[in-house]
């Protein structure tokens, strides 16, 4: 067949005239011949390796890693050169790539061969394909009895799935609500605590105001409701029983352990700078320095029970902030200051009324004196 007849052929004419051409075995054989390049043989020559190209991947392999040995920079031998090294390593990577390409092409040619002989044996059953969707294999009722079979199972696999989505959606929408519901039902506590705390703030501003003291029963007991008809009866007893016996609610009474344990804090360190001197001597600043010490150490066990108080208290605006050591130390001190000079007024007061008594014993003596001598 010539070439301009070739040229006139349609392109699938084209490919079915050429098909039979490219699959014979001669053609491949001659195609992917062992005759290698100047550049590849050169690559084999560098390896130490024959250069018809005969060599398995493992020699391959194995030339590369003693070459390496002699000629890698970092090897140490006295043969180490990186130029070669480089050209070495570029030798290997080309023999490497040709060995795949090589095996690659062989394995094509045989599954190429084992393909055609395949055919060759059987005869092909194109005409199951035609029915059933291609399902099953044998004769035309075991592949009909197959093809339902295959339909049962898709639909089942078809209703699982269709069960599976509407359960998840199901739960994502239960999931969604809950969360909603969690929403509401937190804003509707925080907004039921705000109106609390606002309402229970206004009290105490009233109370500060003195708002409150004008009414009747100031100062007095409450008195017992024993028929409150909008109350428990029991919860009523229970609470008329803990406040009967002197029970309180325990960030009361951490509150009141706070303000006592401050006070006496506070009056200890007074009482240690009223024993030292003013100003003090530098052994006196050495104890004072001792003192804070440890009132410092005393300060932040306290810190810590404002802390735990903070976390109980009901309202806000009961909570207290932490002390501070330096106002605390810089308080006694001016407290220390105020009570030397109280004392100091009160030595000058003294010393004044003794001047003045002396002076009074002075005149009625000189006046006595006085008498005595008229008499005589």
């Amino acid at each position: 067949m010539s070439c301009s007849v070739l040229l006139r052929l349609h392109h699938g004419d084209l490919h079915r005239v050429l098909l039979p051409i490219c699959k014979a075995p001669t053609l491949r054989t001659l195609c992917s011949g062992t005759r290698l390049s100047r550049s590849l043989r050169e690559s084999y020559r560098l390896l130490q390796l024959p250069e018809d190209g005969d060599s398995s991947p493992a020699e391959v392999r194995e030339a590369y890693v003693r070459m390496a040995k002699l000629y890698h920079p970092d090897s140490g031998a006295p043969t180490a050169d990186a130029a070669l090294f480089c050209h070495i390593e570029e030798a290997y990577r080309a023999v490497v790539a040709h060995m795949a390409r090589r095996g690659s092409t062989s394995a094509y040619a045989q599954m190429e061969e084992d393909e055609e002989d395949k055919n060759k044996s059987h005869a092909p059953q194109h005409r199951q394909y035609l029915s059933f969707e291609g399902v099953g294999s044998g004769t035309p009722s075991q592949r009909e009895r197959q093809y339902q079979q295959f339909r049962m199972d898709r639909a089942t696999d078809q209703v699982l799935e269709y069960r599976r989505k509407r359960m998840e959606q199901a739960a994502a929408e239960e999931g969604a609500m809950v969360t909603r519901d969690a929403r509401v039902r937190s804003k509707q506590i925080k907004i039921t605590q705000a109106m609390e705390r606002l309402v229970e703030d206004l009290i105490q501003e009233s109370m500060a105001r003195g708002d409150f003291h004008n009414l009747s029963g100031a100062g007095k007991p409450l008195r017992k409701f024993d028929h409150n008809p909008y109350a428990d009866p029991m919860t009523h007893n229970l609470n008329r029983i803990l406040i009967d016996n002197g029970y309180q609610p325990e960030w009361i009474v951490t509150q009141k352990e706070i303000r006592e344990t401050i006070k006496k804090m506070r009056e200890r360190l007074q009482e240690v700078r009223s024993r030292l001197g003013s100003p003090m001597r530098h052994s006196e600043q050495l104890r004072w320095k001792e003192h804070c010490a440890a009132f410092a150490d005393e300060l932040k066990k306290l810190n810590k029970k404002v802390d735990n108080f903070n976390l109980i208290v009901p309202l806000m605006g009961l909570q207290m902030v932490h002390f501070n050591m330096t106002k605390e130390v810089e308080k006694v001190l001016k407290a220390d200051q105020e009570c030397r000079k109280e004392k100091e007024k009160e030595r000058k007061c003294m010393e004044e009324r003794e001047k003045a008594d002396t002076s009074q014993q002075n005149v009625r003596q000189g006046l006595i004196m006085w008498m005595q001598s008229l008499l005589k």
